[in-house]
């Protein structure tokens, strides 16, 4: 595997891990309520969005490997150019029940 290509899918993974620390033992309304948690999360979906879009530029065929890539990367462009129409409930569906899926699809494609 490229070393480019290695570095940006462990950004990628190293963030998917930091937003599972700082939610852990969290529920949604602690989630709304703490800025500085959302800026976290928001920060960390922001690397693993721009660390897969130029993973994909230096592999093209990551996509297909990579079903959720192309959205992951509208999701760091809305992060980042939408902030102030964020959804929370969103971002916290996206914790709960995808970010699992996409950590597997690293760790597997990183071993």
């Amino acid at each position: 595997m490229n070393g480019r290509l290695k570095k940006r899918l462990f950004d990628a993974l190293i963030a998917c891990e930091a937003i599972g620390e700082f939610v852990q033992n969290r529920d949604i309304a602690a989630y709304r309520s703490d800025k500085m948690l959302r800026s976290a999360v928001e920060r960390q979906f922001e690397i693993i969005g721009e660390a897969l879009a130029q993973a994909a530029n230096v592999d093209p065929a990551l996509p297909d490997r990579f079903p959720e890539l192309r959205r992951i990367v509208a999701l760091r462009n809305r992060l980042i150019h939408g902030y102030d129409s964020v959804d929370d409930e969103i971002v916290w569906d996206i914790v709960q029940f995808k970010l699992s899926v996409l950590k597997k699809l690293l760790s597997d494609f990183l071993a």
